[in-house]
């Protein structure tokens, strides 16, 4: 059966309607009142959908999009598609985040878990669908329409937000959230995770920072274990994506819309910021750092504390910060070593001339 989502959606708003709402201009010579569904990535994005891009990286993405209308600066314009419409602005992030509080009112506020205030129906709402052979331990809340499989333990104080889906033979951890996400089978929830909250987006301008609806999900693969404290964002307008079979230590951050490959391994204060893409059986080492909007190509292995601010090519080993391919690291190492090596040598030999003269100075 199809999820119904997280979100109910305002619309369809025709494109000057949208324009006005967003206070864009439609580009010289057009115009256009066509309805528009929703707002979509450029790269997913369809006749029916509104799009916007505020990064160059997506300039390729841009000159593909089959969007209806998309958010433009005004150096951009002559890029966009010819059916595409062009919404000028000159702050397009801040248009899109306008355009996601049109068309999703209510993602400001989540939907709780469900219950009235006094209830005393329980913590397991009755409108939640609990498989034969799942544990809920005392405390743990179960929101409306939320669903738990068959062998799941959800244990004391543990949360799972509305309609939220968790699969079988799992374990939430005591003290875990888990909202705005799909969760597979056999997935090990450690205490005091945090799943599915909004990503930290933001319009960032002189007049203030407005707060852009996070409104994608978070999707867990088969198999995925994630230690204890760790937070993972729901996506912006993608989903957040763990792959099947990785391994999360304990305190990782990983950021809305980060799409995580298969079995991977990231181990404790990891950082991933928003829209960073890892590949299959990537390793990062402890404390080490992916910065937004890059790509770590599969099995590429980080070391700890290196932090990467470029695209990393598969099988690639990284080390340092920025980081660089680990052989050019080592002998960053060692020439530095050298030098200080060097600089102590320099330094003993003057002191030991400068004794030397001292003495003979006494006599």
């Amino acid at each position: 059966m199809e999820h119904l989502g997280f979100y109910d959606r305002a619309g369809p708003f025709s494109i000057d309607v949208i324009a006005r709402h967003l206070d864009a201009e439609f580009a010289a010579g057009t115009f256009s009142d066509l309805p528009l569904e929703d707002v979509r990535p450029l790269a997913d994005a369809g006749p029916q959908h509104l799009s916007f891009i505020d990064n160059k990286k997506y300039i390729a993405a841009l000159g593909e999009t089959r969007a209806g209308a998309c958010l433009v600066a005004p150096a951009l314009v002559e890029r966009v598609p010819k059916t595409t419409v062009a919404l000028v602005t000159k702050a397009p992030y801040h248009g899109f985040a306008r355009a996601l509080h049109l068309f999703y009112p209510e993602a400001m506020r989540p939907k709780a878990a469900g219950f009235a205030a006094g209830s005393e129906s329980g913590l397991v709402h009755p409108s939640a669908r609990i498989e034969d052979g799942a544990v809920i331990e005392p405390g743990a809340v179960i929101g409306r329409e939320a669903q738990v499989g068959r062998g799941t333990t959800v244990a004391a104080n543990a949360v799972i937000g509305y309609r939220v889906c968790v699969g079988r033979d799992g374990y939430i951890g005591a003290g875990a959230s888990v909202t705005h996400a799909l969760l597979g089978d056999r997935v090990i929830i450690h205490s005091g995770v945090r799943i599915g909250q909004d990503g930290f987006g933001f319009a960032m301008s002189p007049r203030g920072h407005l707060k852009v609806p996070q409104v994608g999900r978070v999707i867990i693969q088969d198999d995925v274990e994630i230690g204890a404290n760790t937070t993972i964002d729901r996506g912006a307008l993608r989903d957040t994506i763990i792959g099947e079979g990785t391994k999360i230590d304990n305190l990782v951050q990983i950021g809305h819309n980060v799409v995580i490959g298969r079995h991977c391994v990231l181990v404790g204060q990891v950082g991933i910021a928003g829209s960073a893409v890892l590949g299959d059986f990537v390793v990062m080492g402890g404390h080490s750092g992916v910065v937004g909007h890059v790509t770590v190509g599969s099995g590429a292995q980080i070391a700890g504390s290196a932090h990467v601010k470029d695209d990393v090519p598969p099988g690639a080993r990284m080390a340092g910060t920025p980081a660089v391919p680990f052989k050019e690291f080592a002998r960053s190492l060692a020439v530095v070593n050298r030098l200080v090596r060097q600089a102590g040598d320099v330094t003993a030999t003057g002191d030991k001339a400068g004794a030397g003269k001292s003495s003979a100075d006494s006599e």
